[in-house]
């Protein structure tokens, strides 16, 4: 699947699910994808258009659910989260209904569209309403299972897809039922990701073993994941770094922090995301995706540079 983006690897999962299943209905806010149309093609009267109005598209979904349908809402990350950010509330959190919200472009995915197509506030948003899981991809392997696991969700779910086509890092029959998966044990401390920066903290990780610092990665997936599972693997660490292209208020820096002191863990623990502490000129920036990186120290030289000191 390493050719295949996470949206496509999303839909095309789900069309088979769909033909087996014909209580699965897709509601689009004017969004296309090759695999979504096959479904709208194959199976007209699963599939939904609600045009550039993801409110409604989000109530249409509701009403569904509440008819036993499985709905599944798709629309560009930001859009279908923080434009509809009352009605998750209502509908999905307060009168938990089981509604799969499905975003694509996470963080800077959009990057040719400007700071309105930047998804960089949807975690902390998210992970705040009771009844409600995010699932954030960092492949196409973890894409398609997040669409048979959507499909078995008694609440709400978020399910958080990358924009751009990134390789496989899990094997199809990757254990995902705790959230997380380790995908390199470090005896110096753990660099723990999500999304296209699990993918940055490979490069990390590989430019501090030649360095002779050996740090693990934790791919974390699923908010909140197993808990207790995550702090015993994290119990003893000499130290713990957080990366996300998101912002640090409320990502899963701020999770994990929650995490450590709710189970009473002590572990030094050093976040690398977006700040605001350059000023609003530096917090809603626009050009090519390397270049915002470099620009807010997400790229390899910035991260390292951020924590030489922790390590």
């Amino acid at each position: 699947m390493a050719a295949i983006s996470q949206r496509d690897a999303f839909w095309e999962r789900l069309y088979d699910l769909a033909c087996e299943d014909r209580d699965i209905v897709v509601i689009a806010a004017d969004m296309g994808a090759p695999a979504m149309d096959r479904i709208r093609r194959d199976l007209p009267g699963q599939y939904l258009n609600a045009g550039i109005s993801e409110q409604n598209g989000l109530l249409v979904a509701a009403g569904l659910a509440l008819e036993g349908k499985r709905p599944f809402f798709y629309a560009i990350s930001n859009f279908a989260t923080l434009r509809v950010i009352e009605l998750i509330r209502v509908e999905l959190s307060v009168m938990d209904i089981p509604v799969t919200i499905v975003g694509v472009g996470a963080g800077y995915s959009y990057e040719d569209s400007g700071s309105t197509h930047h998804s960089l506030e949807d975690v902390a948003v998210m992970r705040a309403f009771p009844n409600l899981t995010i699932h954030s991809a960092s492949d196409s392997v973890l894409a398609a299972r997040f669409a048979d696991i959507s499909c078995a969700q008694e609440h709400a779910n978020y399910v958080r897809l990358e924009r751009k086509t990134l390789p496989d890092l899990h094997k199809p029959d990757v254990d995902i039922s705790k959230g997380f998966a380790v995908l390199r044990d470090g005896p110096d401390g753990y660099l723990l990701s999500t999304g296209i920066m699990t993918h940055r903290a490979l490069e990390v990780a590989d430019e501090l073993a030649a360095k002779g610092k050996k740090l693990g990665v934790i791919d974390l997936f699923t908010l909140p994941p197993d808990e207790k599972a995550l702090v015993s693997a994290l119990s003893g660490c000499p130290c713990l770094i957080t990366l996300e292209e998101h912002y640090l208020p409320g990502g899963i820096g701020s999770y994990l922090l929650e995490l450590l002191n709710t189970h009473g863990v002590s572990v030094p623990v050093k976040r690398v995301g977006l700040t605001f502490a350059q000023g609003y000129e530096n917090s809603y920036v626009y050009g090519g995706r390397d270049r915002i990186h470099a620009h807010a120290g997400l790229d390899v030289p910035g991260i390292l540079d951020q924590i030489k000191n922790v390590l």
